[in-house]
């Protein structure tokens, strides 16, 4: 399939700049690396085959964001008649970690012991949740946006929303507090 320049460059530009976001969002949905990996490759190579179907000055990113999800749900449904496959599990917790020199060691340990904490109280959250926060939090998606992505009204968007914080508040709640404060807490 050939494309003019144009679109060739406005296709390579929306992907570079949205790649990390879907990335991010497939890891939430299928919760590995290497689907998450082949979800958003399977998402670029659908967005060039059907970039003509993008209507001038509709929101490219929720396009490409409904589109890996559809391929998602897809796989879901597939894999819900298909045999299960056992892998075994890989400890890649220490894989890419950056080390910034100028700063200072025991920062960047709390900021990745922190960044793991919420990581991993989204995780505990029901697939809903999860997935309404990335979209909102990580991602800056408009209500909106993640009305149509979604297939539901603006309003569930924020009540859904409002319910993923409130929990993810009470999840974190207990695993971010301060030494002090849990001093505090348990003398009152």
């Amino acid at each position: 399939m050939t494309f003019p320049g144009e679109k060739r460059r406005f296709v390579g530009q929306l992907l570079d700049e949205v790649f990390d976001g879907l990335y991010g969002y497939a890891m939430v949905l299928c919760r590995d690396r290497t689907e998450a990996e082949d979800l958003v490759q399977e998402t670029c190579f659908r967005a060039v085959k059907a970039i003509e179907s993008l209507q001038p000055g509709s929101n490219a990113k929720s396009w490409l964001f409904t589109i890996l999800r559809n391929i998602w749900l897809n796989q879901v449904r597939q894999r819900r008649t298909a045999p299960q496959i056992v892998e075994l599990d890989v400890d890649e917790s220490t894989l890419g970690l950056a080390v910034e020199a100028s700063k200072d060691p025991h920062a960047l340990y709390v900021s990745k012991v922190e960044r793991d904490q919420v990581r991993q109280a989204i995780q505990q959250l029901p697939e809903e949740f999860r997935e309404i926060i990335v979209l909102r939090e990580y991602e800056e998606l408009s209500y909106q946006e993640i009305a149509i992505l979604l297939d539901c009204p603006a309003g569930t968007v924020m009540s859904r929303l409002g319910r993923a914080r409130s929990k993810l508040r009470s999840l974190l709640s207990d695993t971010l507090r301060t030494p002090d404060r849990r001093a505090k807490g348990a003398t009152e």
